[in-house]
């Protein structure tokens, strides 16, 4: 069955956005970046919301735009660190689309982290906790179709491992 959107997901500085507004370019798509698009819906920052309604409501918006920005075709969407955990999301993306993990090693990830500061879960949590954050994501991020596996890789080789997966999972009518 072709599935017709290109999901990206991953922990937080994994490189979604970057990676699937890349993704889209080359495959001449569509681009989503979840957070960007709660952020124009909200007229305020991720961080904003965070600090101002709290994350439980960050979650209910993020479920109700990406459930509806699902719904697009030839789409690579950019998931939110968070979004995946989510099982009416999870559900929709394996119906109607390829969702590729992001992978990289824990090290990885904390440098990155700790070199943005707009990062509203992150702002409060020490190595430990943000350990602990990555350890419960990835029990969620292992159900997506595709893991590709980041460390060692430039941004060009991880969108051609994509789209080769891509190409391979087509079906050739």
């Amino acid at each position: 069955m072709f599935k017709r959107n290109i999901v990206i997901i991953g922990m937080m500085a994994a490189g979604k956005t970057t990676i699937g507004f890349k993704l889209a370019q080359k495959l001449k798509y569509h681009f989503i970046d979840i957070d960007q698009e709660i952020e124009k819906f909200e007229k305020e920052k991720i961080i904003d919301i965070f600090q101002t309604k709290g994350e439980e409501y960050f979650r209910k918006i993020e479920e109700k735009i990406t459930l509806s920005l699902l719904e697009k075709n030839r789409s690579v969407i950019s998931l939110g660190g968070g979004a995946f955990l989510n099982k009416k999301i999870r559900k929709k993306i394996k119906k109607s689309s390829y969702s590729f993990w992001l992978n990289w090693k824990f090290s990885t990830i904390f440098v990155r982290i700790s070199k943005n500061q707009r990062r509203p879960l992150a702002l409060k949590m020490n190595r430990e906790d943000l350990a602990n954050l990555y350890r419960k994501r990835v029990k969620f991020y292992k159900f997506s179709d595709f893991k590709v596996k980041c460390d060692n890789k430039s941004k060009n080789e991880i969108i051609n491992q994509i789209i080769k997966i891509i190409n391979d999972e087509s079906p050739t009518n």
